[in-house]
């Protein structure tokens, strides 16, 4: 769901991951920087809905250091960080109707296969952490939906 880390003040356009650069500004698919000092990498943030088997996934980004960024740019290519992470950053959006959730200390996982990493909220008493720990109802993930644009057809006005 998440184009961009809230951070990214820039056009939405996506440059090859190929042309990735560490210093000044860079967003692609998969890799953020922003003026050569913060790092990010997109992942989902998963969340169990009451009644069904698969886990909704948010496409978010999370902050790494830049040591964890170059461990991770190293092995993306060929998908194999089975002995890399968890790794802690800082989330890097804000899901609607969900508090504010930008700049929470997260952990992020990363997966093998070129899968993109799981992110992991921290702190307990925060309403999306909650949600990833306790899950949601059906009815709340047609509402996060709704606020974000995604109503189905057969609900729309």
């Amino acid at each position: 769901m998440a184009f961009a880390p809230e951070h990214w003040l820039k056009d939405e356009v996506y440059e090859p991951n190929s042309a990735l650069r560490l210093d000044g500004d860079f967003l692609s698919e998969d890799f953020c920087v922003l003026g050569g000092k913060y790092f990010f990498v997109r992942g989902v943030l998963e969340i169990p809905v009451h009644g069904v088997a698969e886990k909704f996934g948010l496409g978010a980004w999370s902050t790494l250091s830049r040591v964890n960024f170059e461990r991770y740019i190293e092995a993306f290519d060929s998908g194999s960080h089975s002995d890399l992470g968890p790794w802690g950053g800082w989330f890097g959006n804000w899901f609607k109707p969900f508090e504010d959730s930008r700049n929470q200390p997260c952990l992020v996982h990363p997966q093998l296969r070129r899968q993109r990493p799981v992110f992991t909220l921290e702190d307990d008493e925060h309403e999306l952490a909650r949600a990833q720990l306790e899950g949601i109802t059906p009815d709340r993930l047609l509402e996060i939906y709704a606020v974000n644009g995604h109503v189905p057809a057969d609900r729309a006005v």
